[in-house]
């Protein structure tokens, strides 16, 4: 046997990218503390927290309207299943969070969806789930944008759908003002 053969199987690790976006950023530097374009190890055991209390959370965010702990993520195994999922529980009791569409208050949980907004207050941050096998420990990947996620990204789940299917903005209305009519009318 070669040592190719006798080697172990490499094992793929689940990733969370999470890309950052505040409108002060540049001005305030509330990312400061974030390890950004680094893939960091998680312990599978650990329930990372973000948030700006330095003692409590792995991840800090460096803004007084940010909660001691405002959220923390937990990685599990569905049951009967070898998918793995992330939980996501807001932890702040003043501020409610937004996870695509739902709105979490202090202590409610859900799936984190694979592909999907986190909001709280004028933070956005788009989390991203690359799947793996590793049992042992997951990894997070943190990236930073300088244009806002919710415009420069236009996911469908986030934008209202007219009755007729066509976009108002694939037609501009050029100065136009909207015009009731009834369906009857031609």
């Amino acid at each position: 046997m070669t040592s190719f053969e006798e080697a172990g199987t490499e094992e793929t690790v689940t990733c969370l990218h999470m890309t950052f976006y505040h409108p002060c950023q540049e001005d305030k530097m509330m990312f400061r503390c974030l390890n950004f374009r680094k893939r960091e190890q998680v312990r599978v055991d650990e329930m990372p927290k973000f948030g700006r209390d330095s003692n409590v959370c792995r991840y800090n965010l460096m803004d007084t309207r940010v909660s001691r702990v405002q959220f923390a993520l937990q990685f599990y195994r569905k049951l009967d299943s070898s998918e793995f999922c992330f939980e996501i529980k807001n932890m702040s009791k003043k501020t409610k969070l937004l996870v695509d569409q739902t709105e979490l208050g202090y202590l409610n949980k859900i799936d984190l969806p694979w592909k999907c907004i986190i909001c709280f207050g004028d933070y956005q941050i788009l989390a991203e789930i690359e799947e793996g096998e590793s049992v042992d420990y997951f990894e997070t990947y943190l990236h930073l944008s300088e244009a806002p996620i919710l415009q420069e990204r236009c996911l469908p789940s986030l934008l209202p759908i007219p009755e007729n299917g066509i976009s108002p903005s694939l037609f501009p209305s050029q100065g136009k003002s909207p015009m009731e009519i009834d369906e009857n009318e031609s």
